[in-house]
């Protein structure tokens, strides 16, 4: 499911495949996670995650399969990771359970097929818990700090968004450790400053360097790595995005999204992008494609085409499904209304919350299971003590700025907790004082099965009406047989469980069928297309004292032509358009020493003065140039299509 059809995958993030095509370029650029290839502007999260799809290129070469080759790995490393964590303390059965939920959670899929973070993220977050698992029960000091450890190398993956499991891991130990509370406190000190050390060990690395030694540091305020961790990608992420501009983006998590507008793309389709077509089945999600086509030959094996040679084509999901995006949303930041019941909204909804009801009445059935009735409520085995950790892995629900494949984070919690569900169910007295907790769980069981069903029956119903009424009629008929066949108890819930797994099934495999591997996994936005005629005309008349191909606002704008040529394209914005990146004094030195010849300015720009002067002094470049048939031509970037006007700038202005 993850890896399947993915020599079909385009250039999935354009704005991280660009920054793979610069960092394979030169150490410099691979250190700084450089998003282009002269090392003027830097991505706007950490190198980590990048640095293993480089090295993936540099092994295979620029692929459309090669770029996302690592997320698919780590993908399916994490399943076995919830297999190896869950298996000593609740056994084989939960353990595969809880695995194949993971597997078919159809965020983690959709990620795993792509150039984001997320699916490193998770893995190092997991592989993080399972040596924490191991420090306790063999009780190895140096193992917590190792754990804590691995929970820094995620920082620099995903900065702060790593930290979300802290709390789970803090609790953890404490109760589950064995060892005298002095012990146990020494080493929550040390295992901090392990996480300490190695989560700011790039950071001061990059900001004790000269500013001038490095590419500006893309969506911080301040030209460091430190402000980019606990501003743009901290506290804002927390209680709401603001841009340079100070507003907000359309979609985010509060009451107020969508009435703000900036300078920022924000993604010019709603529903996700997803068109309607005749007879109601959406087309689905566009193909990110640049620089890619189909590259298969017999046996669907790789072409091995290079990234660089191939069109862009467009490709979306299967059809058949009535009503709207199969994959939800309106927009690449609409994250739903920040609250308890975020999960079930329409934004997430069809992500991540399939077995979400199944999950909570799983976290009291396995706690009420492995209940002691010979200890203090305090007193904690070692099966309530892994409850607690999964229980603790923190929610979306008060960040207000996310994406929606952000919640990849909730898939492994969940994935586990709706395993313990089922088997605590399955527990039998062993006697008269147990027959009554027995009884409550089989109640537990059955009530988060039909929960579940209905909730599913639910998200589906606009989609396949039929398949609600399956989903509805046959677990029903599942949890009948099972209290009327006791000794076929096992083979009804196995088929109840089954019906359940159809919906999030289907939905987990769509972009394993259509071989895609979007930008924005949940929304359905296309990515970015080049203007090869464009491409020509800048190579005939820049000359080799030219550094940059063009120089425009924003990385998205940047980040196609940056693939299909290589070249380096000038992002005095960053990713979203707002970044000050440079001064108006340098950008004219720039222009005068003949290194910047072009700027291509798009609808979605800042007017500041930078641009103000490119509008007063450069010349307007008529689109027949390169391509079009007016003054004005359209650009399309990966947040979406917006008009753009090519500029000629001159050294003597």
């Amino acid at each position: 499911m993850y890896g399947w059809n993915i020599w079909e995958a385009g250039s999935a993030n354009d704005f991280y495949t660009a920054a793979i095509v610069s960092m394979s370029k030169s150490w410099h650029n691979f250190w700084y996670a450089s998003f282009d290839p002269a090392g003027f502007i830097t991505v706007d999260k950490p190198p980590v995650a990048l640095w293993f799809m480089v090295i993936c290129v540099k092994i295979f070469g620029l692929h459309g399969w090669s770029i996302v080759l690592s997320s698919v790995l780590f993908g399916i490393g994490s399943v076995y990771l919830i297999y190896k964590m869950v298996k000593p303390t609740f056994g084989p059965l939960t353990a595969r359970i809880a695995a194949f939920f993971m597997t078919i959670t159809p965020i983690v899929v959709a990620d795993s097929r792509t150039n984001n973070m997320d699916a490193t993220l998770v893995f190092f977050l997991l592989l993080a818990g399972w040596v924490l698992q191991r420090a306790v029960r063999k009780r190895r000091g140096w193992l917590v700090l190792v754990s804590f450890a691995l929970v820094g190398v995620a920082f620099n993956i995903k900065m702060l968004q790593a930290y979300m499991v802290l709390p789970a891991m803090y609790l953890y130990y404490w109760v589950a450790s064995r060892q005298n509370w002095k012990r146990v406190l020494t080493q929550t000190v040390l295992a901090t400053l392990a996480l300490a050390v190695v989560s700011l060990s790039w950071p001061l690395a990059v900001d004790s360097t000269s500013k001038s030694t490095h590419p500006y540091i893309g969506s911080s305020s301040t030209n460091s790595v430190l402000n980019l961790a606990f501003g743009y990608n901290g506290t804002q992420r927390l209680f709401g995005q603001t841009t340079g501009t100070g507003g907000t983006f359309s979609g985010m998590g509060t009451k107020a999204s969508g009435k703000t507008k900036t300078g920022a793309p924000t993604g010019g389709t709603k529903q996700g992008g997803m068109k309607k077509p005749a007879g109601g089945a959406p087309t689905g999600q566009a193909k990110p494609t640049s620089g890619m086509k189909k590259g298969t030959t017999n046996g669907g094996k790789p072409s091995g085409k290079s990234l660089s040679s191939m069109p862009r084509t467009t490709k979306g999901r299967p059809t058949g499904m009535k009503g709207g995006a199969g994959q939800g949303g309106n927009g690449i930041f609409n994250v739903g209304t920040a609250g308890v019941t975020r999960l079930f909204q329409t934004a997430l909804r069809r992500q991540i919350s399939w077995f979400l009801p199944l999950a909570l009445f799983g976290m009291v059935a396995a706690y009420l299971a492995a209940y002691d009735r010979k200890k203090k409520w305090w007193q904690t085995n070692r099966k309530q003590q892994d409850v607690l950790y999964w229980a603790g892995w923190a929610f979306f629900s008060v960040a207000n700025f996310f994406h929606p494949y952000y919640t990849i984070m909730l898939a492994p919690p969940l994935a586990v907790l709706a395993a313990l569900a089922i088997t605590s169910g399955l527990k039998k007295a062993t006697s008269k004082r147990d027959d009554k907790r027995a009884r409550w769980l089989r109640y537990l069981l059955f009530m988060g099965l039909g929960t579940t069903a209905c909730l599913q029956s639910y998200y589906v119903w606009a989609y396949y009406p039929w398949l609600s009424l399956v989903i509805l009629i046959l677990t029903a008929v599942a949890l009948v047989m099972m209290t009327l066949i006791p000794a076929k108890e096992r083979l009804f819930l196995t088929l109840g469980v089954g019906f359940l797994c159809l919906a999030p099934g289907f939905w987990a495999l769509t972009p394993t069928i259509s071989g895609e591997s979007a930008a924005v996994p949940t929304t359905g936005l296309g990515t970015g297309t080049v203007n090869t005629q464009l491409i020509k005309y800048l190579k005939q008349h820049n000359d080799k004292s030219t550094t940059y191909l063009f120089a425009t606002t924003d990385s998205n704008t940047a980040a196609p032509y940056i693939i299909k040529t290589g070249q380096a394209v000038m992002t005095i914005g960053g990713y979203n358009g707002t970044d000050n990146a440079i001064s108006l004094k340098k950008f004219k030195q720039l222009v005068k020493d003949g290194k910047v010849k072009y700027f291509y300015i798009s609808s979605h720009t800042n007017n500041n003065a930078l641009v103000k002067w490119v509008k007063k002094y450069g010349t307007k470049v008529s689109a027949s140039a390169y391509g079009g048939t007016s003054s004005q031509t359209k650009g399309v970037g990966a947040m979406g299509s917006t008009n753009a006007t090519l500029y000629r700038l001159s050294a003597s202005k």
